[in-house]
């Protein structure tokens, strides 16, 4: 039987899939939320049986994002027209990176200081043992370049393959034109046989998305009562806010309509939401800028640079728990110490991972960095994978905004 449904962009879902392409995957995946919201509320704190499964698919995700991240880089790198148009988009990228960021600590302590959760709070618990010690600038930058490039991929740390990808395609675009076409066009063709790596394990995300979810109501369900109901409050606020800057970005900077942006972007929410992890969300992320027509040379830069390096949401949480630990330990912050706040939030949200919970350690170091008691561990902990899953939402959206601005931006100056 022929397939009629190509399009421009290649075969839709329906051609690859099947029947099952019929219903979206968007729609697949939230019927499985329902389903295992449904089991959580159901089996209650017996569902943790189910958590290998949503482990498996977050698995699935990571093997595919590595090698995806390299090779996408590399086929981006080498279709640009030169290095000096490389140098002129990782300046824009990290511009964004880094304004957004302090604008999300700042929305965190703003939060936090009109809902004031912790005020009159009694901390309970402890944790034994440091936490771990803020990162220097120079450890921050040695960090970004591997010893070895080999353990680089095998511990998934996604910065330095950037960096390695970078090298790489810095090298080729200096090569003679025979050369370096040869090595475009494998770079190119690896890439794509990797997308069809991440098309096959989508096809599992209602099942794996469906277990993560079930495993979170049922463990999670009672938690969200008092003081923790405003913390989160005053989170998911002052990122909504996040979220209709970037909205208003998208329409005047980019272009383009924020409902159709969210409408074509679904999937990808559901993911981040499901995964709580930047890393494993980043080849669906890929995936989808490659669906909403963003050019390949910038999307395949700054999302895996953004994985690491923009954390909007992490920076609204961290902002968040410093506060509302300094409440509940009848601590104040004065103007002055409003600086070293956001400068030592900004260092600590660039080392948080892109991993499940790796924004809970960084919240540690960064309560213990003012002498804070980290108690608040036992507090925030209970509720953190509700915390992360906006985190993790508004991590990759940012980047992907982030995208479509210096994409419109290079389309400006090209045509100008």
């Amino acid at each position: 039987m022929t397939c009629s449904c190509s399009t421009l962009a290649g075969p839709s879902d329906e051609c690859k899939f099947g029947v099952m392409g019929r219903v979206g995957l968007g729609t697949r995946i939230l019927i499985g939320m329902a389903l295992g919201a449904a089991v959580g509320v159901a089996l209650g704190e017996t569902v943790g049986v189910l958590q290998p499964i949503g482990d498996v698919f977050i698995r699935l995700l990571v093997l595919a994002a590595i090698p995806l991240v390299f090779f996408n880089l590399l086929a981006g790198l080498t279709a640009l027209s030169d290095v000096t148009a490389f140098g002129r988009l990782a300046g824009k990228t990290m511009t964004y990176f880094v304004s957004t960021d302090v604008v999300a600590l700042l929305l965190g302590l703003g939060a936090m200081s009109i809902l004031r959760p912790g005020v009159g709070m009694q901390l309970t618990g402890e944790l034994d043992g440091p936490v771990g010690a803020v990162p220097s600038i120079a450890e921050v930058l040695l960090g970004m370049v591997p010893r070895n490039a080999f353990a680089a991929f095998a511990e998934g740390n996604v910065v330095q393959i950037v960096v390695i990808a970078v090298l790489l395609g810095t090298a080729t675009l200096l090569l003679d034109e025979g050369p370096r076409t040869r090595l475009a066009g494998v770079y190119r063709d690896v890439t794509a046989l990797l997308r069809r790596i991440v098309d096959l394990v989508l096809l599992t995300a209602p099942v794996g998305i469906g277990a993560l979810m079930a495993v979170t109501v049922g463990t999670h369900g009672w938690a969200l009562l008092g003081p923790m109901a405003r913390f989160l409050a005053g989170v998911y606020a002052a990122q909504l806010v996040i979220l209709v800057a970037y909205m208003a970005l998208l329409r005047l900077g980019a272009a383009r309509a924020p409902l159709t942006f969210l409408r074509e972007t679904g999937p990808l929410w559901a993911t981040t939401a499901a995964t709580t992890s930047s890393l494993a969300s980043l080849s669906v992320s890929l995936e989808t800028a490659e669906r909403i027509g963003l050019p390949t040379s910038i999307y395949s830069f700054t999302l895996p640079l953004g994985a690491q390096l923009n954390k909007d949401g992490t920076s609204v949480m961290l902002g968040a728990v410093l506060l509302f630990t300094a409440q509940a330990a009848g601590v104040q912050f004065g103007a002055a110490s409003l600086v070293s706040v956001v400068l030592i939030g900004l260092l600590l949200s660039q080392g948080s991972g892109g991993i499940p919970g790796g924004g809970f350690v960084i919240a540690l170091i960064y309560v213990q960095a003012f002498n804070l008691p980290i108690e608040v561990a036992a507090i925030v902990g209970g509720i953190y994978r509700f915390v992360d899953m906006g985190n993790t939402t508004i991590n990759v959206m940012g980047d992907l905004i982030g995208t479509a601005l210096v994409a419109r931006s290079e389309a400006e100056r090209t045509s100008s």
